[in-house]
């Protein structure tokens, strides 16, 4: 197992390039089912969750081809066949229930176990389910596997979330674009990685309009084909260096990025007493300001993500004054308020909502990452105390950060790998 050794590491200077959204990868990953010759995507963030999708994808056929140095996947699909895929590697990522839409659109039936991933909270799939059977299919779920199945294929239909589910909304948008007639899907998650799914399906010949509203539209065709995508920047990991930057005073220009999917975010740093400079593709984060108190409420999106919740409540923690974090997507994500709390954070959690209490400093501790972005937050709390502070099951925190290490070594950091 390895470890992070983070000693404090105040003014942080210089540039950080963002890579591509683990978020948009994942779910046009599975979409690449739906094709029927080669595609191939851009900008790949080769992360760990990024790697077990492209294996899942190898257990039905697909070849995968990776190049390193480009960050390009060239995939093809001339091979697929349909199966109950590997229960051992879909435990390991949530993502990897993506997969039943295209595998359901593709081959009108898919057998899928329950998936894994971060325990942040419960996560239920019933809305994934509820769009397949208003699509015509069938569903049994015995003893873990979930059996789909439309035998007189799918059918298109209008459909209604009682949620703006991301995942549910990229499962029925995969299997609705193969679907005889219009399927309409109103109540949807409006997330720029949805957009870019669609961008995706659109460029292989799917006929979807609406994305980035709450109500898509799906014309069903007969077959998709070939096509290039360049996978959008990855706005959690843009906003976890502009926090990391405001919370070490540092400067920093941070690269390849879309200003407009981080507005929530830079938001409220500026609210904070953050300086942010944005333009084009760069945003400036560096402050010499005093820092004030907020409160943050998680939303879908275009509101505050909760993915941002955990690395907010690490800046809050040493800013003056009461803050409240009220989290109204996951139930269980607060679990980093204790890990903060043995470095001598203020932090009280009370059903849904931490008040945290600013404190005048922080100190190194030993830590756990429960999650990935509660690793985020402790990367942060650790730049920031005072001493050493050793963050343990940092394979969590490399399930969304490519290359950090490096990164912020590049910055100034002082952090270094050990194996246990």
């Amino acid at each position: 197992m390895d470890k992070f050794l983070i000693e404090q590491s105040l003014n942080l200077k210089g540039d950080i390039y963002i890579e591509g959204a683990k978020n948009s990868c994942l779910p046009i990953l599975a979409a690449c089912i739906l094709s029927n010759g080669n595609v191939i995507i851009k900008r790949v963030p080769f992360l760990s969750d990024i790697n077990i999708m492209c294996n899942l994808l190898k257990e039905i056929g697909i070849t995968v081809n990776k190049d390193l140095i480009n960050k390009t996947l060239n995939i093809n699909t001339k091979n697929i066949f349909n199966k109950q895929v590997s229960y051992e590697l879909v435990k390991k990522i949530r993502a990897s229930f993506l997969l039943a839409g295209p595998l359901l659109a593709r081959f009108g039936k898919v057998s899928i176990q329950m998936p894994g991933g971060c325990a942040i909270g419960v996560r239920p799939i019933d809305l994934h389910l509820k769009g397949f059977k208003a699509l015509g299919a069938e569903i049994i779920q015995e003893h873990g596997v979930i059996e789909i199945n439309a035998k007189n294929g799918l059918i298109g239909t209008e459909i209604y979330l009682d949620f703006p589910s991301v995942g549910a909304t990229e499962n029925i948008i995969m299997a609705s674009v193969l679907a005889k007639g219009e399927t309409i899907v109103s109540n949807c998650a409006t997330e720029p990685e949805i957009v870019d799914l669609i961008e995706f399906l659109n460029k292989m010949g799917a006929k979807i309009e609406g994305g980035g509203t709450e109500t898509i539209k799906i014309k069903g065709v007969d077959s998709l084909n070939n096509c290039t995508h360049t996978i959008i920047p990855d706005r959690i990991e843009a906003g976890t260096f502009l926090v990391l930057g405001a919370a070490t005073k540092g400067e920093i220009n941070i690269f390849n990025i879309n200003c407009e999917h981080l507005k929530a975010i830079t938001s409220k740093l500026k609210e904070i007493n953050v300086d942010i400079e944005e333009k084009d593709n760069l945003i400036k984060v560096y402050s010499k300001n005093i820092f004030k108190n907020v409160d943050i409420k998680t939303m879908p999106y275009p509101g505050f993500p909760t993915d941002m919740q955990p690395q907010f409540m690490s800046l809050m923690s040493i800013v003056n004054g009461t803050s409240i974090i009220n989290e109204t997507i996951f139930e269980n994500r607060f679990m980093h308020a204790s890990e903060l709390s043995l470095m001598g954070a203020n932090i009280k959690v009370e059903g849904s909502s931490a008040i945290i209490s600013g404190v005048e400093k922080i100190t190194g501790s030993k830590v756990k990452a429960t999650d990935l972005r509660a690793g985020a937050a402790l990367i942060i709390a650790g730049l920031c105390a005072e001493g050493v502070t050793e963050i343990s099951d940092i394979y969590h925190i490399e399930r969304g950060y490519y290359n950090i290490e490096e990164k912020l070594k590049n910055i100034g950091a002082k952090i270094k790998k050990i194996r246990v």
